[in-house]
């Protein structure tokens, strides 16, 4: 920034510069009257990413003209939004006086600073179904620590991650949009892959001494009175924790009054879900672009608030793994099925109730206004009939629900009493406070309004008193009120009038009463509005008191939410109730696609089994054409086996579901630039994590493993897999493994656990149709040239493919259309694993000859001649 000289610098510049140098790397939004101005450098950037116009102006003494663009201070949250988009990092300087008190420059500082984890707006620039969260981060030798803060709800909970890849996984499921993390080299390899993972999360980095423990156990204790701390077990979470309360307080200068409540995570509680799980199953965005639409989210949520809606996303990507804890959500849920009508009460009433959570923020942030505590008391007016509802469930969850739930009839009644019920959206204009609160605002509004009134009844009461029929009362700005009688009735004043001027015809009088009068109406407004803020201020901060509840309530109605939810989808889509316990079987009846079920409509939906152990069924091999339903068919299962882990009813005629600790992935691939990694890398590194990170209990979903390199190559990577997966002694895992790899199928023959199936399909002149039903064996052909008919290849392709089919089956491939690779898994080492011919080579004249010989006529001499000729010919 290029500055003028000290002593050519005016008071306000001055006071620009020196509140920049503060925040150097920020764009400084400067408050000046009703508008927000930028200056300098900044005005360049800001005009830029504004769309606004650039200007310049002459300041007193300074050699060149400043440039600078300003936004109205009214419209800052729409103007924020687009600057926080753009990841830059905004710091608001307001005026921290009243200009009318000022003695001089106007005192201002900044008193907010926002980045894309600190946003509060949520109507403007927050999705009301997601949490926006700040991540913080201490890297350890022996393990990390993670915190993750939602400012605009105040949810705030800690964790360790004992590796790298953990860390990353608890990053991916709450999809932070701002990291916190230390300033320090020794970092950066792990910062830059966690940055990989979430390239659009905001990168803040903190020094290292902002992340000290002691320091962050003193903090915590402030925040969190009640909050007992484990130096030892949860020492860099703590870390973490301390920094991140840090930051938020330097960056939003006042009390964080609604983040009250430490939650602590254990990874052992949830079925973990990884990047590459969470991304392939679609939980909560497809894989098309990235959008919500044909997610599993999208397909579950039948939530009507939006607290509900955030915490139906945590569910989804923290299923739980306790058996007790997910049979008391499926009780709920299954006494919400049967009593339709008393459900329906309860959804009713939770459907006028807005974001608790959100407006607990802003009120316990002080950012809030008269129109968010009206929000908050029309909430809470249905907190009664949703509580009476609730009441009549015996299901213990929904039971202890209801001792949660307070009904804030404290918090609601003063917000009924004191807040007007239309007020206005500015809090310094007046009309927030409700008639009858407040007397003196009650006398000084009735003058404000009403002043010419007042002045019309002292005329008349003057006239009737004085007879003076052409009495008036008048005004001007050097005398104020006045009364004014003619000369030729001068000898009627009353004697406590007071002579205050004389003119031609007339002399002008004042009394007490009008002087007292003429004070209050002419300063009534301003007066009323200040003591107006100054009491909704005061009812603001006694709420704020109530935060803790309020958000206790927001709670409650959340899970209630969910739940409703997930009785509503059970009664209309036919869901059954899943039996979860500490087995090792998956068994599911006539599954169904939760998404693909609700999404498509052109066919029905045929349903299937599944029947997964860690014994005779350990392993699934299960092969069939392209658009068959393979895919499909393995997603369904995982995704029945998450939403049982849930709490949810499932899409099945009956779901048993051992407790599942984690599930893995390897469903199609693409080059991944950004790491470096080709499509077949990408395959590879996922399936290496599986076989390094999978337990007996976990779920393993593979999709074509190997295709990715040479066929016999990869061929041979599925085939090892398929056998150290089923190993018992090396993992054991349940498993589905769709393959177009036929030769796998041989797995089924010598070790024990691998199971064949396929999807059916039924052939007609020379064209496939679908059947879509798994049934047990495998498939004998992969109907690549009739699938291709399907997508509409020209009849010439498919004519060319078949010829080249049958030259390559006829050169390596036997009847049933596999390779020939060998008798037995002794002699496979001697098959030659060199790319196949596309083409028959062409005929030798020792082939001619043979098949010219006329074999019926030749004497066993003349054959042998014949031979041994050939044999001559070919050493040649």
């Amino acid at each position: 920034m290029k500055k003028d000289p000290v002593n050519k610098i005016t008071p306000m510049m001055r006071q620009y510069l020196d509140m920049k140098a503060q925040y150097p790397d920020h764009l400084l939004l400067f408050r000046m009257g009703d508008f927000y101005e930028m200056f300098f450098e900044d005005a360049a950037r800001g005009s830029q990413l504004l769309e606004i116009a650039l200007t310049s102006r002459a300041h007193k003494n300074a050699a060149e003209k400043i440039p600078l663009c300003g936004i109205p201070h009214h419209a800052l949250t729409g103007y924020l939004s687009k600057l926080v988009k753009a990841g830059v990092k905004v710091a608001i300087c307001d005026q921290i006086e009243d200009p009318r008190d000022a003695k001089g420059l106007v005192q201002r500082a900044v008193t907010r600073v926002v980045t894309p984890g600190l946003v509060i707006e949520a109507d403007e620039m927050l999705d009301e179904k997601s949490n926006n969260f700040l991540m913080g981060v201490w890297f350890d030798d022996a393990a990390h620590g993670f915190c993750l803060c939602d400012l605009s709800t105040g949810e705030f909970r800690i964790g360790v991650a004992e590796t790298i890849e953990a860390l990353i996984d608890e990053m991916v499921r709450a999809e932070p949009s701002e990291l916190l993390l230390p300033e320090a080299p020794d970092t950066d390899k792990r910062a830059a892959a966690l940055k990989l993972v979430a390239p659009n999360a905001f990168l803040t980095r903190q020094p290292v001494a902002a992340f000290d423990l002691d320091a962050a156990l003193g903090a915590l204790g402030e925040q969190f009175p009640d909050f007992q701390a484990e130096p030892e077990r949860f020492a860099p979470a703590l870390r973490a924790a301390g920094a991140t309360l840090q930051y938020l307080h330097a960056t939003q200068k006042r009390d964080l009054a609604h983040i009250k409540d430490v939650g602590v995570e254990h990874a052992a509680d949830y079925l973990a879900l990884d990047e590459t799980a969470k991304r392939n199953l679609e939980l909560t965005a497809n894989l098309r672009d990235g959008g919500r639409r044909g997610s599993l989210l999208d397909a579950l949520d039948q939530t009507t608030t939006a607290m509900g809606a955030r915490l139906l996303k945590r569910w989804i990507c923290y299923p739980l793994c306790d058996p007790a804890a997910i049979g008391a959500r499926q009780e709920a849920v299954a006494e919400l099925v049967t009593r339709v009508a008393d459900r329906e009460r309860l959804v009713e009433s939770m459907a006028a109730i807005q974001d608790l959570e959100r407006l607990a923020g802003k009120i316990g942030l002080a950012s809030c206004n008269a129109r968010d505590l009206i929000a908050l008391r029309n909430s809470l007016d249905r907190l009664p009939e949703l509580h009476a509802a609730l009441a009549t469930f015996a299901a213990p969850l929904l039971a202890r629900l209801a001792g949660e739930l307070d009904l804030l009839a404290d918090v609601r009644d003063l917000l009924a009493r004191a807040i007007d019920d239309e007020p206005p959206f500015a809090l310094r204009e007046g009309g927030l406070i409700k008639a009858g609160f407040h007397a003196e605002v009650d006398d000084l509004r009735h003058v404000a309004r009403h002043g010419r009134g007042i002045i019309a009844e002292i005329e008349a009461r003057e006239r009737q008193r004085t007879n003076i029929t052409n009495l008036k009362v008048g005004y001007n700005s050097v005398f104020g009120y006045y009364i004014e009688i003619t000369k030729s009735n001068y000898g009627l004043v009353p004697a406590d009038y007071i002579r205050k001027q004389t003119l031609a015809n007339a002399e002008r009088f004042i009394t007490p009463e009008l002087k007292d009068l003429e004070e209050k109406i002419l300063t009534a407004q301003e007066k009323l509005n200040d003591l107006e803020y100054d009491l909704f201020a005061d009812v603001r901060l006694r709420t704020a008191g109530q935060v803790r509840r309020i958000q206790t309530t927001a709670r409650v109605i959340a899970q209630l939410d969910v739940l409703a939810s997930f009785a509503r989808l059970a009664e209309a889509r036919g869901y059954c109730r899943p039996v979860v316990d500490d087995s090792l079987v998956v068994d599911i009846k006539d599954g169904r696609h939760p998404v693909v079920e609700v999404a498509f409509t052109q066919e029905r939906f045929v349903p299937n089994d599944a029947l997964l152990d860690g014994d005779a069924n350990r392993l699934l091999l299960v092969t069939g054409p392209n658009m068959a339903g393979k895919s499909t068919y393995i997603r369904q299962v995982a995704l029945i086996a998450i939403m049982a882990q849930m709490g949810s009813f499932a899409p099945a005629a009956s779901c048993r579901i051992g407790a599942i600790d984690r599930i893995f992935t390897r469903v199609g691939a693409a080059d991944n630039l950004a790491r470096g990694q080709s499509t077949f890398m990408v395959e590879m590194t996922e399936t290496a994590d599986i076989l390094r990170h999978a337990t007996p209990r976990s779920l393993i979903v593979l999709d074509e493993v190997g295709r990715g390199t040479s066929t016999f190559d990869g061929l041979s990577i599925a085939w090892a897999v398929a056998e150290h997966i089923q190993d018992r002694k090396r993992l054991g895992a349940r498993t589905l493994f769709a393959t177009h790899y036929h030769e796998l199928t041989d797995l089924a023959r010598t070790l024990p656990g691998i199971v064949n199936y396929n999807i059916a399909v039924k052939e007609w002149n020379d064209q496939i149709l679908f059947l879509r039903k798994i049934v047990p064996g495998a498939a004998s052909r992969s109907y690549g040239i009739q699938v291709a008919r399907l997508a509409g290849l020209p009849d010439s392709v498919i004519d060319r493919a078949k010829q080249v089919l049958l030259n390559l089956e006829a050169a390596e491939f036997d009847e049933v259309g596999q390779v020939r690779l060998a008798e037995n898994r002794r002699t496979a080492r001697k098959v030659k694993t060199g790319q196949l011919e596309l083409f028959a080579a062409p005929h030798s004249a020792v082939e001619e000859e043979i098949a010219a010989l006329d074999l019926d006529g030749l004497t066993p001499i003349e054959a042998l001649r014949t031979l041994a000729r050939l044999q001559e010919k070919t050493r040649k």
